[in-house]
Formats: C-alpha cells, structure tokens, sequence
C-alpha cells in the first residue's frame, strides 16, 4: 500500500478538480487540478535532476502558492522536503547543506550568485531560483516539464520531510519527520478541529514552519478546502479577507494587533468559525480581551518541531485560557520526574513527555543524541514543564532551560508572568533568571506597557506581592518597547538573559 502523503492528500480531494486550493491577494487561483498538474510538473523536474527515494531538497524561498509546489513535488518523487527560514544568514546556510547534502538546493533568483558559491563549497549539485512571483529557473523548468509517472510510493516511516530546531543551545539540529508523522497529524487535527472541504482558510503563516506548513496547510489539503494565501503578515489585508473566511491560525502576536483596529468588531468575525493559536504561549489576558471584543474563544494548541500537535483545547467545551487542552487522539502525555523518569502525580509540575505516531523520527544523524531525547518505553522527553490538571487538561510552565532556581526554590516563569500580564496596563511580559550573588538566580520580568500606560516599577511589585510568595516575585521589573522574537513569534529568552544579565546586585 502506497503511504506516500501526497497521495493520502489525494484521497481528500474534492471530485471537481475546478474548486480552488489557494487564491492569492490579487485575486488569482490555483484549482486542486492545477495542484495535481503543476506538482506533478515539479516532482518530474526534481527526478530529472536525479532526485531520487530518501534525497533532500533544501529551499530558502519567499511564501508563495509556487513554493509549496516545491513541498508537495517533493513529496510526489519520494524526496525529503526541508524548508529554511528566510532570515537565515549564507553562514547558518552553509551549516544546513553541508549536513542535509541536498541534491537541490533551491534559492531566491536574487541570491542566486551568492548561494551558487555556498552550495559548491557544501558539495550541493543543483542550484536553481524560485521567487514570489513564480519566477527564476525552477519554474521555467517547472513549465516546460509534463508530469506523467512521477509518483513514488512510500511507506509510513519513509522521510517525508526533516526542520531544523532553533539551535539556542548548542548547534541545530534536523528532526525527521515520516510520512506517517505527518499524515497521523494532519488527520487527527482534521477531526478534532472540524475542517471539511467547506472551511476557507486564512493563512497568514510562514510555511517553513511546522505551524504554518504541517499544521495549516496540511489540514487544509487533507480535508480538501481552501486557504485565502497572504505572502505575510498584514494587518490590513487580513481586516479585508476575514469576511471571506471560516478559520484562522495565527500567532499570539495576530490576536495581540486584530484587536488594535477599531473596524475588529463582533459583525466582521460573526461568520467565523475557528481562531486557533500557537507556536508560542498566549496570555490569558489576550484570550479574555478576544473573546470580549468578538465572542469568539481562541483554541490554543500544543506542539514542538520534533512532534507537530500533542494536545488541543476542546473545539466544544471550555478552552481554558493558559490552558493547551488535552491530548490529540492517538497521543499519549505524561508528566515525569526531569531527573529520575517517575511519573508524577496529577497537579505536580514536572518533564512532558509525549508518545505516539506523530512523534518524530530522531535527529538527522545524531543517534546518540536521538537516544538520549527517549525513555525506555519510548516517550519523546519534550524538553517542556507542565502538569495536568483536575480536568485532565494540559499547562505548560515554560521550557525546562528556562526553569529559575532561586535560594533553592523552582519558580516557574509561566505563573509570574501570568500575575504580571493581569496587572492594568502590561501588553505582555517575559520572566527570566539572571545570575545573583546571595541567590545564584533571581528573578527579573521585562514588561512591555499597552500604548499609553504609566507603569511604575514599585506599584507593580507592591501589588504582586500579594498574588505572589516572596521567592517568586520579581527582583526587578525593567520596562521595554518591545520584546525579542524569533520568526514564529516566540520570545527569544536567552536573548534576554544575556541583555539583562547584569541588571541584579546583592541587594536587589
């Protein structure tokens, strides 16, 4: 049986070829039959140039309908699909093609000199462009290529696909994603989240990301509807096409500046039928504030690189704001002792640790660090604290390197910033450890004010010390325009750390 995730996509694909996949902003379309023949024009080129079952095909192109061709040929010929953030720089690319060794490497057509040279150096043999207008020497390829006998059959743990982790810690690394990884998730995220070839959804997302590619996309092509494709974030493009659509996917960030528009009311939003949040943790201030400014409750979810989706807030029931839901049918979570493996009891703050067939598939030629990222019995140690609550719903405290050890005591950035982002005036917050002589860490919170706030440092510590053991309150709160970010939205606190970290004296 062919397990090639195309060609489960295929299988949900609506029986008139003519209903459209992507319409772009300026109002042009690309249909499921113009899916099936351009990504079978791109699959011939990719074997042409002698792709073949198991090869990678690297690209750091603009978002376009044309680039996830690129994906989805890939898919088709039986390659491995590794797209780069675009913000990369030509020394974390000669990194990334010196250790996937792609057979093709695609690039922007305005870097293509540039990128010719790295790739030679990293042994790559093809170089072709693609920009954001369906431009550059792919898809002259692409236009002159017919499509016949491209489809190479797959199995579940074949690679479909492998990302780069962030690498804040110690260089980065490619997890391998299966098609049945990808296949498993897109199909449980489907159901679970109600999409049918109805839902015209709004993506706004980067798709070199597990959000805005394994997530958005993936559902959509797995139920057979439709995305309105914005190349990027923009505010009011997404004002003018949210009347047309049923379903968004956003960042925390989205529901931060929707909101900052007074023309974002009840009546522009009352057609919609889904807001779903991730790729960083979304205050529980911002979901309260959405919700009263539209009636619509935001679905946070839960998923790392290494796992696409784990858990998910209920599409009927209470979404519990700070809250990620529950696990995805087929997903096992647990919360375990960081040190020893035990399992802790329910309410206990320890190590998530996930199993299931969504789970990745180890580090790109790295097994002994695969091996130590797995117990025993073959849960996936996530690297995140959390517990589970009386409901059986999922928190997340933060990442385990950003756990604070103050005096002895664990505090948990996730709760201060919690009690902080409740206070009058504070848009968001992030809580960091910064070394302290008396204390070994101590606690710092970098604040960022709404537009017009007067914040003063000693008020905000004064009323938390009533919401907050003394261990846990902040030794400063240092007042900020804006916080550091990676490309998905995610605050960059090691950034953080290394700005502040001489903010704290003994006596502080």
């Amino acid at each position: 049986m062919n397990e090639n995730l195309f060609e489960i996509f295929r299988r949900g694909f609506p029986a008139d070829r003519g209903r459209i996949f992507i319409e772009r902003p300026d109002g042009s379309v690309l249909s499921y039959g113009d899916l099936l023949d351009l990504s079978g024009r791109m699959a011939r080129v990719l074997l042409d140039l002698g792709v073949k079952p198991g090869d990678r095909i690297a690209a750091q192109v603009e978002k376009s309908a044309e680039a996830l061709l690129v994906y989805l040929g890939a898919l088709r010929a039986g390659g491995v699909y590794l797209p780069l953030n675009t913000a990369y720089t030509e020394g974390e690319i000669r990194y990334f093609l010196g250790d996937a060794e792609p057979t093709l490497f695609v690039c922007r057509p305005e870097q293509q000199a540039q990128m010719e040279g790295v790739a030679r150096e990293a042994g790559v043999p093809h170089v072709l462009t693609l920009g954001e207008r369906g431009d550059g020497s792919l898809w002259d390829r692409v236009r002159a290529a017919t499509a016949g006998g491209v489809d190479v059959p797959r199995s579940k743990d074949d690679l479909a696909a492998f990302l780069y982790t962030s690498g804040t810690t110690g260089r980065s690394k490619g997890a391998m994603l299966s098609h049945g990884n990808l296949a498993s998730n897109a199909e449980a995220l489907r159901d679970t989240w109600r999409f049918t070839a109805a839902d015209r959804l709004l993506h706004a997302l980067p798709i070199f990301h597990t959000h805005g590619l394994f997530v958005a996309t993936n559902i959509t092509l797995m139920a057979g509807g439709s995305m309105l494709f914005l190349p990027r974030f923009d505010l009011g493009e997404m004002m003018r096409l949210l009347p047309r659509a049923t379903a968004m996917m956003g960042v925390p960030t989205f529901y931060t500046r929707l909101p900052s528009r007074p023309d974002f009311n009840r009546e522009l939003v009352a057609h919609m039928r889904l807001f779903v949040s991730g790729s960083a943790p979304l205050s529980a201030e911002t979901h309260k504030e959405f919700k009263e400014r539209t009636g619509h409750a935001i679905l946070e979810r839960y998923g790392m690189t290494e796992t696409n989706m784990n858990t998910s807030n209920p599409y009927q029931g209470d979404r519990i704001p700070g809250s990620v839901g529950k696990p995805l049918p087929g997903v096992e979570l647990r919360i375990a002792d960081p040190e020893t493996g035990a399992v802790l009891a329910q309410g206990e703050i320890g190590m998530i640790e996930i199993r299931g067939p969504n789970v990745f598939k180890g580090y790109w030629r790295m097994p002994e660090k695969t091996k130590a990222e797995f117990r025993d019995d073959g849960f996936f140690i996530s690297g995140d604290l959390g517990f589970v609550d009386g409901r059986g719903y999922v928190c997340i405290s933060g990442r385990g390197k950003d756990l604070i050890i103050s005096g002895g005591f664990n505090v948990y950035p996730a709760e201060v910033e919690a009690a902080i982002e409740a206070l009058p005036g504070v848009a968001e917050c992030a809580v960091i450890g910064v070394p302290h002589a008396d204390f070994g860490e101590g606690v710092v919170a970098v604040v960022i004010p709404k537009p017009g706030a007067s914040l003063d440092e000693k008020e905000m510590l004064r009323t938390l010390g009533t919401e907050l053991a003394k261990y846990k309150l902040p030794k400063r709160i240092i007042l900020a325009e804006s916080l550091p970010r990676n490309a998905m939205g995610k605050v960059q606190k090691n950034e953080l750390r290394e700005r502040h970290k001489g903010s704290l004296s003994p006596a502080s």
